[in-house]
């Protein structure tokens, strides 16, 4: 899949403007806070319809103004589409495929690809289990758009579930109140709501897990050579071991019976894929106690590189790679690594071509002759683009 054109008005600090992109790679150069990273967001927001920066929509629209929107065209093996995404400071976001506007928001996602990898991703290996399932369930709407409305009726779930546990709590605070035979019914109808969604949103994860685990590890492997042995652990809040609905259900609905009275002391749920973990591993330490910052970044990069080659596997085709000043933060070695693979150079398997890759920096002496021969080269200033 190719980016062939961006479209920015009133978003972040860009009032109106076009930028073409003519090469395989392009290098956005300028200095900090000038718009480099604002460009890579949003053109993350039209592959996952999610920004890793942000979690409202009226922080990404242009002071002064009421709405944004950005369009794009990219080509795919099976033709070209047209992408629309209209933000509002107020009111829900819209979304358009060919100039059309859809009614489903997943209808939009799986158009375009892209795997982003800032200096923010540090997070996956230090930050709290919510980053790590973030990052797991982006990659899994990437690669099964319909996951995002599976789990939309989770997180749904969840929420009403709570609320109603909340209301027993407190009933059972106040003496003249006591817990009624209705809302213990209603409990249990959400009970098998949660187990039945719960349980789609656990398997999805545990088979892309699965998948990515072994191509991470060659990558780690590739990078960081033999002595560090990288391993990938699924630690699911509901234990399961085989990957049948019914009784990955079965087991959901045992441990929330087991729970039960501890969820109506606390007033939540306890229970379920909210609660996952991903577990990273070096030379079997944690990784977010092991050692140095740069041997963190390069389990990211493993982690990056493996979503590209399983997002171009499942999907048929090579998504684009976002680098958001990440060669900053990387020691000259790994520099050199990742500018080797994905300048299609070397890679664990062979050579890897057809990446389309967008990366910011600060300075053009980073990269060598060959790169800046081959790349398309445009300078970020105050929300303005231009070719150098």
């Amino acid at each position: 899949m190719y980016l062939k054109n961006l479209h920015l008005r009133s978003f972040r600090n860009y009032s109106e403007q076009q930028v073409d992109f003519t090469a395989q790679k392009t290098i956005l150069v300028g200095n900090n806070a000038q718009g480099k990273s604002n460009l890579l967001e949003a053109v993350e927001l039209l592959a996952t319809l999610k920004s890793h920066r942000v979690t409202r929509d009226r922080e990404l629209v242009l002071d002064g103004t009421n709405l944004s929107k950005i369009e794009a065209t990219v080509e795919r093996a099976y033709g070209t589409s047209e992408l629309g995404l209209i933000l509002r400071k107020q009111g829900r976001r819209t979304v358009e495929l060919n100039h059309e506007t859809l009614r489903r928001q997943v209808d939009f996602l799986g158009v375009l690809n892209a795997v982003q990898f800032s200096s923010l991703d540090l997070d996956l290996v230090r930050g709290a289990p919510e980053s790590r399932r973030n990052w797991l369930d982006s990659l899994v709407t990437q690669l099964e758009p319909i996951y995002a409305h599976i789990l939309q009726e989770y997180e749904q779930v969840l929420r009403q579930r709570n609320a109603l546990l909340k209301k027993i709590v407190q009933r059972e605070e106040q003496p003249s109140l006591t817990t009624s035979s209705a809302d213990l019914k209603q409990l249990q109808l959400w009970d098998e709501q949660l187990a039945a969604a719960g349980s789609r949103v656990t398997r999805r994860r545990a088979r892309v897990l699965a998948r990515l685990t072994p191509i991470a590890q060659q990558w780690h492997h590739c990078i960081s050579g033999t002595t560090e042995i990288l391993k990938i652990n699924y630690a699911p809040n509901v234990t399961w071991t085989e990957d049948e609905p019914d009784k990955v259900q079965q087991a959901f609905l045992t441990k929330l019976e087991q729970r039960r009275i501890v969820e109506q002391n606390q007033g939540k749920t306890i229970v379920g894929p909210h609660r996952d973990e991903i577990e990273f591993t070096i030379n079997q330490t944690p990784a977010r106690y092991y050692g140095s910052q740069g041997q963190q970044r390069t389990l990211v990069l493993a982690l990056k590189l493996a979503e590209l080659k399983l997002i171009e596997e499942v999907v048929g085709e090579p998504p684009l790679l976002l680098l958001d000043d990440v060669l900053a933060e990387l020691d000259p070695n790994r520099q050199n690594q990742l500018l080797e693979v994905i300048g299609g150079q070397r890679g664990v398997d062979g050579k890897i071509n057809g990446f389309q890759t967008l990366i910011t920096t600060t300075h053009i002496g980073s990269f060598n002759h060959q790169w800046i021969e081959d790349a398309q080269i445009v300078t970020v200033e105050a929300g303005k683009i231009q070719n150098c």
